[in-house]
């Protein structure tokens, strides 16, 4: 397949529902980024480099070198909140970063003001506000929704439009009925049926608008077969879900190299601090259950017991989090990890990562939001699972389970950008080298 990629032409607009410390983070380091005060530490589209042809040709050029993305200084920012603050104000009171900094920016951001937000307390319990709509129905929220959307185009010269999800993790709650169809959907929409969650009125209101949308939080949301199947008949990409920031990326860097040193795992037990909104939110069961969901696939999916249960057939996993306000939004885990090697001999792995959450998830946030819009003006539509290495839990194809490595996610990204690009995928088997060598000979 030939990718017919548009130009990234005009104005990217990102609306992000949910401007609380995730969100002000990243849209205070853009506009610090373009003028020139610090750098995009982090993000794949604005620092990283991909390799393109045999390792002896030496070219590898930056992505945003590579692929025509939108640039930092074609992005207008918006969203919304359930508390009325400006980014400035909220960034202020999130305390990610430094006053000095957001001094130095604090037109930019004080023009930013939430819109009004689709809110159900009973999906976040913890969370309060006055700055929320009122509707009728749930249809009509996703209409006043979709009003916003294009207003905020107009009003901003965006070509087109983006939407990441960065507010507070919703309720567990299963797939049932109404999120089966877009017909049941849309019928459970005009009877506000209780199990449309806010995030699915965003995403429904994202895909009919034309709009991509990358859900950054465990919830329940754009990976129910409705929305699915609107995103693949309204030819709009999906992401999600959750942005693997702190924990769970260890786990992501250290579960494959235990994996592929064939060695076992016993036990693993991880605990987390934190105190920010974040940490207010998952402080209630229901919403603490969503995350754990989430951060638990991580390992049992890339130890796999079903494929070697004399090594991880045993395990033991748990996790746990804590808020603690004191820490803010400077995270802190650990965990114990208990192993074994060779003749079955004991061995442990201590780790003690203390964190900023929003310092990694800001990057992702840019690069899902720079990355979607390519996507859907290479005329990929659906479910991008080559986005999976922002992941917690990537979405995919129905029957598909996920890859959780790291490194094979990376792989899948490259390589994606590669075939996007017409250039070779890179396989990393090597032998051609040698061949040659042998033929030369």
């Amino acid at each position: 397949m030939e990718y017919q990629i548009k130009n990234a032409e005009g104005k990217l607009g990102i609306l992000i529902p949910g401007l609380g410390a995730v969100a002000t983070t990243v849209i205070a380091g853009v506009e610090a980024i373009k003028k020139g005060l610090s750098q995009p530490v982090g993000s794949l589209t604005q620092m990283g480099n991909i390799r393109l042809g045999k390792r002896t040709e030496n070219r590898y050029p930056l992505i945003k070198d590579f692929v025509p993305l939108a640039g930092l200084n074609e992005i207008a920012f918006g969203g919304w909140d359930v508390y009325e603050d400006n980014v400035y104000q909220s960034a202020m009171n999130a305390k990610v970063l430094e006053p000095t900094l957001l001094m130095a920016i604090k037109p930019e951001l004080e023009a930013i003001k939430p819109m009004k937000a689709v809110f159900d307390r009973d999906y976040v319990k913890n969370l309060d506000g006055t700055n929320i709509k009122q509707a009728a129905t749930k249809m009509d929220l996703a209409n006043a929704l979709m009003e916003d959307i294009a207003n905020f185009k107009k009003e901003n010269n965006c070509t087109r439009v983006v939407i990441v999800w960065c507010a507070s993790t919703e309720k567990y709650i299963e797939e049932g009925a109404v999120h089966q169809t877009i017909e049941a959907f849309e019928e459970g929409l005009r009877n506000n049926d209780v199990n449309i969650a806010p995030s699915m009125i965003y995403a429904y209101a994202a895909l009919k608008s034309d709009v991509p949308f990358a859900n950054g939080a465990p919830n329940l949301t754009v990976d129910i077969p409705a929305l699915v199947s609107l995103s693949k008949e309204l030819n709009v990409p999906i992401a999600g879900k959750d942005f693997k920031t702190g924990q769970t990326l260890m786990k992501t860097i250290v579960a494959p190299g235990l994996q592929a040193r064939a060695l076992g795992v016993r036990g693993w037990f991880s605990s987390n601090i934190l105190g920010n909104r974040d940490g207010l939110v998952l402080d209630d069961p229901d919403n603490f259950k969503t995350k754990e969901v989430s951060k638990l696939s991580v390992l049992e999916e890339i130890l796999n017991a079903d494929i070697n249960p004399e090594l991880y057939g045993d395990l033991y996993h748990k996790v746990r989090i804590n808020y603690y306000p004191p820490h803010g939004d400077n995270k802190e885990s650990w965990d114990n990890i208990d192993i074994f090697g060779w003749l079955g001999y004991q061995m442990q792995i201590k780790i003690n990562f203390l964190c900023r959450d929003s310092i990694l998830a800001a990057p992702i946030v840019l690069d899902l939001a720079l990355f979607m819009d390519l996507a859907h003006r290479a005329n990929m539509s659906g479910i991008q699972e080559w986005l999976s290495f922002y992941f917690k839990a990537p979405q995919t194809a129905e029957g598909l389970k996920a890859e959780h490595d790291i490194f094979k996610q990376l792989i899948k990204l490259q390589n994606t950008l590669r075939h996007m690009m017409g250039e070779d995928l890179i396989t990393h088997l090597g032998l051609d080298y040698y061949q040659e060598l042998v033929e030369s000979l």
